[in-house]
């Protein structure tokens, strides 16, 4: 773990001396320093660092729950819920037609439905607050639609498995889908009318108390949530939800800042891991053309997102590419694909797929002004300097 954070740190650090974001260069430690490289490996398997790693989305879904306001969901409710599920249509349906197109089979092609199909959580959430535009106004459609895709998620796993697996039947299918929906609608009142109650619970005056509380709470939930069928992800994003709307919440989001960092770093790290890089050669023309895909579907989600909200051509282009990374779902979904004997060509290509993805998001959302300027009223947008990335600001400033 030590040496995990000091590569990620040293990457870091070189890489923010040319402007590069962090993201894409703790992942290229992970691959770098891990068993599918050759050379020095720190660390043998990959799952050594899981639970930490699992730590760290959780952290990150957390913090974006507490910039998340329930006045938000309560007059902008509607709008996300169609610019999310417009997003999914466009990506899902579009992956589940790469699928069928590449004739790898029924099942891998609802797979990679999933793949093309769901944005990282993670990634969007690091990229909204290195980038500084957490209160930017396209920031609440775009943490809308991660919160559709999130819902979605829960279903489609749930869904998934016995039919890749052919091991249920359709009343289990069912039973697994309706235990899923349960839980999210009991987080869903408990954010709707539980916040007083909470509150209450969460009046503490001492920052170190404070801090094993609301740890405890976020990592609690998401463990529970995970044994109803529902992402962890979500889950801690619920929790940071109704954290964030208590009187307690400014300074959570103080505390809960240098946790983030340092175990997202893990996470990203971790993800790095997993990468084979000689297996890329043999499916690069389908990763290549997925990739573009992706990017077409997600500028027309953004277009469509634009035209709900009534942006610009800036802020639609901020939609278009923060949400362009794919991860840690198209992993689990490259491991269930494994054990359930699908076509081994499946792992390399989504490996291949989110590592191209991973590392183009955070670079294009830096420069979305590019994309801007091609956008219809491209021509108004705001010079280069005020679309660059900033340097991330220190952890403990309180954004």
């Amino acid at each position: 773990m030590g040496g995990a954070f000091v590569a990620a740190a040293f990457l870091a650090r070189l890489g923010g001396r040319i402007g590069l974001p962090t993201i894409p260069l703790f992942i290229l430690a992970g691959i770098l320093l891990g068993p599918n490289t050759p050379g020095f490996v720190l660390l043998e398997d990959p799952h050594d660092l899981e639970m930490l790693s699992a730590l760290g989305l959780v952290l990150l879904l957390f913090y974006l729950g507490l910039e998340f306001h329930m006045d938000d969901l309560k007059t902008g409710g509607k709008k996300m819920a169609v610019a999310g599920c417009a997003y999914l249509a466009l990506n899902v349906g579009a992956g589940l037609g790469f699928g069928f197109a590449l004739g790898w089979g029924t099942s891998e092609a609802l797979v990679l439905a999933g793949v093309l199909g769901i944005s990282s959580s993670a990634i969007v959430t690091k990229i909204l607050v290195d980038a500084g535009r957490i209160g930017n106004p396209e920031t609440k459609p775009i943490l809308g639609i991660i919160v559709v895709e999130d819902i979605f998620l829960a279903l489609y796993l749930a869904a998934l498995q016995p039919v890749i697996s052919g091991s249920e039947s359709a009343g289990e299918t069912a039973w697994q889908i309706a235990k899923a929906f349960g839980f999210l609608l009991l987080l869903a009142i408990a954010a709707r009318w539980g916040t007083k109650l909470i509150g209450r619970l969460f009046a503490i005056k001492d920052d170190e108390l404070l801090v094993i509380s609301f740890l405890g709470a976020a990592v609690l939930v998401s463990g529970i949530a995970e044994q109803f069928g529902v992402a962890d992800a979500i889950a801690a994003f619920m929790v940071g939800l109704i954290l964030g709307n208590t009187a307690n919440g400014e300074r959570i989001r103080e505390l809960v800042h240098p946790l983030r960092d340092a175990f997202a770093a893990i996470f990203f790290f971790g993800f790095g891991l997993s990468i084979a890089p000689g297996d890329l050669p043999t499916v690069i023309w389908p990763v290549l053309i997925a990739v573009l895909i992706t990017v077409v579907m997600n500028v027309g989600a953004g277009l469509f997102t634009a035209r709900i909200y009534g942006f610009g051509a800036e802020p639609t282009a901020n939609v278009s590419t923060t949400l362009l990374a794919r991860g840690e779902f198209a992993l689990i979904l490259a491991t269930m694909a494994a054990a359930a004997g699908l076509d081994e060509r499946l792992s390399p290509f989504i490996a291949g797929y989110v590592l191209i993805l991973a590392v183009l998001a955070p670079l294009v959302a830096g420069r979305s002004h590019w994309l801007a300027k091609i956008l219809p009223g491209g021509r108004n947008t705001p010079g280069e300097e005020a679309a660059a990335i900033p340097e991330p600001e220190p952890a403990n400033s309180g954004r």
